[in-house]
């Protein structure tokens, strides 16, 4: 079968490639899915055209060049395998790459498929992948209702954090450069947007808190820096989560750090999403299954906004725009998604 697929063939080169792909003899585990929407994951995936992730160049490494990028689809499965004739001619949501058709297999550890709901709209659908690792980051943390949690970046991943946090109860402030991604915040309804150089930062968090600062502080840029930054902020006993990935080398004294976590008892945690088993037979154990089932949820009565961060709808052909354009204007460019059908 002929299809069309994103590839990532070296630094900022992409383009929509005629591939192909077997429908035959699916396995009892896989999928044969007609993709409707993809969902561009702006950290991961401009890390890799960008070859900020050095893997890229690593023979063998699961983003080594050439790259099939994109983990968030939702299409029609044309055919499917024992476990899941059922499904046949749905609409599944699924960790899949940016291709017209794809074969797809689950597993336990990061792969994962599901209904999506009727009447839910196709690209907020898809985009629901981005709040699952959003969604890593209030797992991560421990369990309060009253506090404090400051948000670095705004971006998809970031605003959705700060809108989970807001439905426990939490207190959140969002600090991004961007007069966009503010603005975009403040529509989430998140009440205080703040920017400004590290002292400024802190002094408003210090007013807005009344002195508490932040029994959380999130960093859902992906850069060490912040997350030092980050600890500076965080009162006594309280928690630093590192959402984004970490990829850019930062030089600095390490012993910020480790004092912050001796003395004042400030604990560090990371938010990787894929710790999480993908189901469970047990409705008591968590999932991604389950955590994607809330966000669904959350989607369809309102609770979680993720319309406004919806900037564009492209063509699949224009992939190198919306790549470009997540990279280089970011005042215009928050969450892409990509129309296949």
């Amino acid at each position: 079968m002929q299809i069309k697929q994103v590839v990532i063939t070296g630094k900022e080169q992409v383009s929509l490639q005629d591939l192909s792909v077997d429908p035959s003899n699916l396995q009892p585990n896989e999928l044969l899915i007609e993709t409707e929407r993809s969902f561009i994951s702006a950290g991961t995936e401009l890390a890799n055209y960008t070859a900020a992730d050095k893997n890229v160049y690593v023979p063998g490494s699961w983003c080594s060049y050439p790259w099939k990028s994109g983990y968030a689809n939702v299409g029609i499965v044309l055919d499917a395998g024992e476990r899941y004739r059922p499904l046949i001619g749905r609409r599944v949501f699924c960790n899949g790459p940016h291709a017209s058709v794809h074969r797809f297999a689950t597993n336990a550890r990061i792969h994962l498929v599901a209904p999506v709901p009727d009447g839910l709209n196709l690209d907020e659908a898809v985009a629901a992948r981005m709040a699952m690792v959003a969604m890593a980051g209030l797992d991560a943390s421990k369990p309060q209702y009253y506090r404090w949690v400051v948000m670095f970046g705004l971006g998809m991943v970031g605003n959705l954090a700060a809108q989970l946090f807001r439905l426990t109860g939490a207190h959140v402030i969002g600090v991004d450069p961007s007069e966009t991604r503010r603005r975009l915040a403040k529509e989430c309804g998140i009440p205080h947007v703040i920017a400004g150089t590290e002292e400024e930062i802190a002094a408003q968090v210090r007013d807005i808190t009344g002195g508490r600062m932040a029994q959380v502080a999130v960093d859902a840029v992906g850069h060490s820096a912040i997350s030092l930054q980050a600890v500076k902020l965080t009162s006594d006993g309280g928690e630093v989560i590192v959402l984004g990935s970490p990829r850019c080398e930062v030089e600095g004294n390490l012993s910020e750090v480790f004092n912050a976590a001796h003395y004042r008892w400030v604990s560090i945690k990371g938010s990787l999403e894929w710790n999480l088993p993908t189901e469970s037979e047990h409705a008591l154990v968590y999932s991604l299954q389950t955590r994607l089932a809330a966000i669904f949820s959350w989607i369809a009565d309102g609770r979680l906004q993720l319309k406004p961060l919806i900037t564009h709808v492209l063509p699949s052909q224009e992939i190198k725009t919306a790549y470009d354009g997540l990279l280089r204007k970011k005042e215009e460019y928050v969450g892409v998604v990509l129309k296949w059908k």
